[in-house]
This record gives C-alpha cells, structure tokens and sequence, in this order.
C-alpha cells in the first residue's frame, strides 16, 4: 500500500511551504488534503487557484454547494463530503440543501435539481452532454457561464476527490461530525 504524507509546514517541500502557510491562514488550521497536496506544490497551487476561481464564479454559495456536493457524492469522496457540509454550515447553506444532496433525495427547489442534474450530466456523460439536456438547463434560467462554470468546478473537485482516494486523507477534526457514505 502506497502511503501519502500528511505534511506540515516544516516537512513540505520548498515550493509547497508558503502555499500551506496560505491555507493555514485561510482556514485556521492545515487542512488534510493540503497538507497530502503539498507533496506536489503544482498540484496544491492549481487547486488553491481553481478554488478561488469557482468560489468567485456565477453561482451563489447555494448553487456552489450543489456542484461542490453533487460532485463529492457522485465520486463518493469520504473526506470532501464532511469537510463541504461543514464549509456549506460556515457559508450559510441551509440544511435541506446539504442533507438533499448528502442522502441524494429531491432538493427544496427545481432550479438547484436542475443544476444538480445538470452537473451530473456533466460528468456522467464526460462533458458529452445531450443538446436537450442544455436546453433545459438553459430554460431553468442558467447560461454558458454556468455551464463552463461548472466545468471549473469540476476541474477542482477532480483534483480534490482523486487525490483524497489515492491518499486516504483523514477527515480533518471539525469534520468529522460530518463523516458521511453512501447510501444504496
């Protein structure tokens, strides 16, 4: 079994240690996928990058959750789906929204089932998505920023989900309430 370090500012790479600093201010702690990414300062600097990027795009922070969410369960990542109902908690996020999308059960509303399902096309389909399916996205009130939108989340959803299978990353302390599996 390969095993990841989990590194701390002391034990990162060169390149990695301003970039945990980073994230250490940014989140009052070092959160353990950062702490696995910073083997790799490109990977850890792409995903604080692209972080930011979807963070600021066309979505409100409800609409965030739902890519972020519908993406975590989807590859049913163990530690992204803890540490983004806690994230959705700081954010605002109403309950019924996290738990929806948590236990993959209908949403309060049809705009953010839309997105949901949409997102899902996404990466079901691999970006091959139906014409009536955009069309339909569209008719709920979306656009083409948030189609591409979506496609940024996504790029920073792989790069989180993927690299907490292969490492295994514990879910962090103020997660951990939050530990989640799917249901089938």
């Amino acid at each position: 079994m390969t095993n990841f370090t989990l590194h701390t500012i002391e034990s990162a790479p060169e390149a990695g240690k301003p970039l945990l600093e980073k994230s250490q201010a940014a989140f009052g702690m070092l959160p353990g996928l950062h702490a696995v990414m910073a083997e790799s300062p490109a990977l850890l600097e792409a995903y604080q990058v692209v972080h930011n990027l979807f963070a600021n795009s066309s979505f409100d922070k409800d609409e965030l959750t739902v890519v972020w969410q519908t993406i975590n369960v989807e590859n049913e990542c163990h530690y992204c789906v803890p540490a983004h109902t806690g994230i959705a908690k700081s954010m605002g996020v109403d309950d019924a929204i996290t738990n929806a999308l948590r236990d993959e059960t209908p949403l309060p509303n049809q705009k953010l089932e839309t997105l949901r399902d949409f997102t899902l096309s996404i990466v079901r389909d691999r970006g091959n998505v139906d014409e009536t399916k955009i069309q339909a996205f569209l008719a709920e009130g979306f656009t083409n920023q948030n189609i591409l939108d979506i496609i940024l989340g996504y790029s920073q959803k792989i790069m989180s989900n993927y690299t907490n299978h292969l490492a295994k990353t514990p879910i962090d302390a103020p997660f951990q309430k939050f530990e989640w599996s799917r249901k089938r």
